[in-house]
């Protein structure tokens, strides 16, 4: 016996650290608007709630036409490059291996596009681990509205109170609560600290630590 039906990962900061490629994305970006770069930990907190939102918060102020021109050149940019730096965080891979070996449904729900969340997991290797991934664009609704979390429960035959959704921000733990499921709180990644307004129900420091927990 486990402890879950079901497991729902958030990708950035939570099983990849795509931190330089995205930073550097952004800085392409920027300068080819003939703009000065942004510190990389001014990117990092602007991730999380999809492409869209992290273009204007990278350039705030910007007319709606621009933005469009700007988000177009950095989803073409960030497509050549989102695997140039980008690793699975140590622990990751032994992790899902672990509980893929006994067969927990696991599932990816990020704010990031699909087809780059997919092409992610393909490049290092992870693709048999998840039976669905669900990006930024696969619903209407980004995170943390529940539906996402909603359609995985109804594919998997999932309890809710005993699915659980890991993630490095807060946008993860009010989805969970959003869908009435478990939040787990990872202490590393990109918006750990935002955990002080939305406290998720447990945290943890590895991932085999979540793995030792489920199974």
């Amino acid at each position: 016996m486990t402890s879950a039906d079901l497991l729902i990962f958030d990708l950035d900061g939570t099983l990849i650290d795509s931190s330089r490629d995205l930073a550097d994305s952004v800085n392409a970006m920027r300068a080819w608007l003939n703009l000065e770069p942004l510190a990389d930990h001014h990117i990092y907190s602007y991730v999380g709630d999809g492409a869209p939102t992290l273009i204007r918060r990278a350039l705030p102020g910007l007319a709606e036409p621009e933005l469009e021109r700007a988000l177009s050149y950095f989803l073409t940019y960030y497509r050549e490059h989102m695997l140039d730096s980008t690793v699975l965080y140590p622990g990751v891979r032994e992790a899902l291996d672990l509980l893929h070996a006994a067969q927990i449904p696991m599932a990816v729900l990020t704010n990031k596009p699909v087809r780059f969340s997919v092409q992610l997991i393909e490049g290092l290797g992870l693709e048999m681990h998840f039976f669905r991934i669900y990006g930024g664009n696969s619903f209407e609704e980004k995170k943390p509205h529940p539906r996402g979390i909603e359609a995985l429960i109804a594919e998997s035959c999932a309890s809710p109170n005993r699915t659980i959704m890991v993630g490095d921000s807060a946008v993860d733990v009010r989805t969970a609560r959003n869908a009435g499921v478990i939040a787990c709180g990872v202490t590393w990644g990109f918006q750990p600290e935002t955990f002080a307004d939305a406290p998720p129900d447990f945290l943890i420091d590895t991932m085999d630590a979540l793995a030792d927990r489920v199974l």
